[in-house]
């Protein structure tokens, strides 16, 4: 493939986004009639069934690195780049049984409120917080990077153009709406996205006779053997271990993603919309197979290098191939979709960090009315919009996936043992959540600035001072080391105490509103 319409104006396209664009603003205006205190706001008043929760679970999880990040990693490097539909597939087992019913049952608007639940609340939200913040910044950097390059396409303006767009748009969302907009923008592109990636896939298939073995051949045929082996993206051994853990481990940790279990009624609705969401992202994780390979076949490394230097375009370039330029329009319009309801969710969890976590809970100390906290909560939703921007203007050029996977990694080390710990383990304290939280965010952060991503590919050093790409394998164990180390060594009765009530809760169903 030598010639493409990307980045020239594209009307099917346009149409398509601004048709999801009116939808989605009338979701908006909806919701907004609906958002009314800070529980609706937050959690959509607790009233989304597990059957639509799970659809915003996938929504929410199959973001841009999933859809463009992934087919492109599959399409430039082969085998190789399916570990990342693997990582964060399986992370959802761990979110199932270690974090879904306590979290539910435990918690109100935040994962900070669980882990804080038996301790002193005002040091263990602002590191909560912070870990949040650092988690939303790195995956917004993907989001951004992915939405730049689609607007890019579609409409054929600027990149940073582009960028202040969804910007705005998405602030819109997020700001008028809050959970109630926010989830049913993620159920639309759930169904937009699988529907197009389904799409896409039969269209692919029938180019080799419905058969996945044939398209595996051809690909090997034109790009040799090595396209169906593991080494070419990940040949440290322990890069890939390190990868594997930030994955698995980064899902139960990921904020946005937390946050949809407080909109769900009961801990049985908890559990029913993950299991729902399991199924709907491992199908779409099973398509991400035939997308990479089918845009390795028919548009070729090259032609998809050319176009984006991440690899982001392989799947409107394959969807160009196989349906002309209205199909790039659709699947275009599809993951531009995609990206603002994740940005929305994203923006959303930050904001709730900012505004429930530290306003409200630290400055306030929880003496706070309802008035004051929306209007705190809709300015942290502006400063992260202004942010988002400016992160998206930064990291241009960036693989989506590769990003989300740094964004995994502070999630997994900076949230997830802290959270692990406070709901199963008596000893667990103030002091060993703070210093886990802090230790997994400021460890994670100063890796991977020393890692090869920022040494090497950003800054264009000749070497890095850290040799693995992701550091979870390293934070994660220390995360967890430093919070167990300081908890055994500072003991504090009161959290002990507090610890009945913890499994109360947990087994018994009581919730907290």
């Amino acid at each position: 493939m030598t010639e493409t319409a990307i980045g020239e104006p594209n009307a099917v396209a346009m149409s398509f986004f601004f048709l999801f664009i009116a939808v989605t603003l009338g979701i908006t205006f909806w919701a907004a009639r609906r958002t009314k205190t800070t529980e609706q706001f937050y959690a959509a008043g607790r009233s989304i069934g597990p059957a639509q929760n799970g659809m915003a679970l996938a929504g929410d999880y199959m973001s841009a690195a999933s859809f463009l990040g992934i087919a492109g990693l599959v399409s430039t490097s082969g085998f190789d780049g399916l570990i990342y539909s693997t990582g964060w597939l399986v992370g959802w087992p761990v979110v199932l049984f270690l974090i879904a019913e306590p979290l539910r049952n435990l918690g109100k608007y935040t994962f900070a409120d669980v882990v804080a639940f038996r301790l002193r609340q005002t040091p263990v939200r602002i590191a909560a917080a912070c870990g949040t913040l650092a988690t939303v910044s790195f995956y917004l950097i993907a989001q951004m990077v992915g939405a730049g390059g689609l607007i890019r396409l579609m409409f054929g303006i600027e990149y940073s153009s582009a960028i202040v767009i969804v910007g705005a748009v998405m602030i819109a969302y997020v700001l008028f709406g809050g959970m109630i907009a926010t989830t049913w923008v993620q159920i639309v592109k759930a169904v937009l996205l699988l529907g197009g990636a389904s799409l896409l896939a039969v269209l692919v298939l029938a180019r080799f006779g419905m058969s996945p073995t044939a398209l595996f051949a051809e690909a090997a045929r034109q790009q040799g053997g090595a396209v169906l082996a593991p080494g070419r993206l990940v040949s440290n051994p322990l890069d890939a271990i390190s990868l594997g853990m930030a994955l698995m481990f980064g899902t139960a940790g990921l904020p946005h993603i937390l946050m949809r279990f407080y909109t769900v009624p009961d801990a049985k609705a908890a559990r029913i919309s993950v299991f729902i969401a399991t199924g709907l992202i491992g199908y779409f994780y099973l398509m991400t197979f035939v997308l990479g390979f089918g845009a390795m076949v028919l548009v070729g490394p090259d032609a998809i290098r050319a176009v984006d230097a991440g690899g982001n375009m392989a799947a409107p370039l394959l969807a160009e191939v196989l349906g002309g330029t209205p199909l790039l329009g659709f699947i275009a319009a599809v993951a531009f979709a995609t990206i603002l309801a994740v940005v929305a969710g994203l923006t959303l969890s930050g904001a709730a960090a900012l505004s429930h976590d530290l306003w409200v809970s630290v400055v306030r100390r929880g003496h706070s009315d309802q008035g004051e906290q929306m209007k705190v909560a809709r300015a942290a939703t502006v400063l992260l919009g202004i942010l988002a921007v400016a992160l998206g203007l930064t990291f241009e050029g960036q693989n989506v996936a590769y990003m989300v996977s740094l964004a995994f990694a502070i999630a997994a080390s900076a949230n997830f043992p802290a959270l692990v710990l406070s709901i199963h383990w008596k000893k667990f304290t103030t002091a060993g959540a703070v210093a886990s939280m802090v230790v997994g965010t400021v460890s994670t952060l100063v890796l991977i600035y020393l890692s090869p991503t920022i040494q090497i590919d950003v800054l264009q050093h000749e070497a890095a001072w850290f040799p693995l790409r992701n550091p979870a394998m390293i934070t994660i164990p220390l995360s967890f080391a430093v919070g167990i180390g300081v908890s055994l060594f500072a003991a504090e009765d009161a959290a002990a105490e507090g610890f009945a009530e913890v499994e109360r809760r947990t087994h018994m169903g009581a919730t907290t509103d």
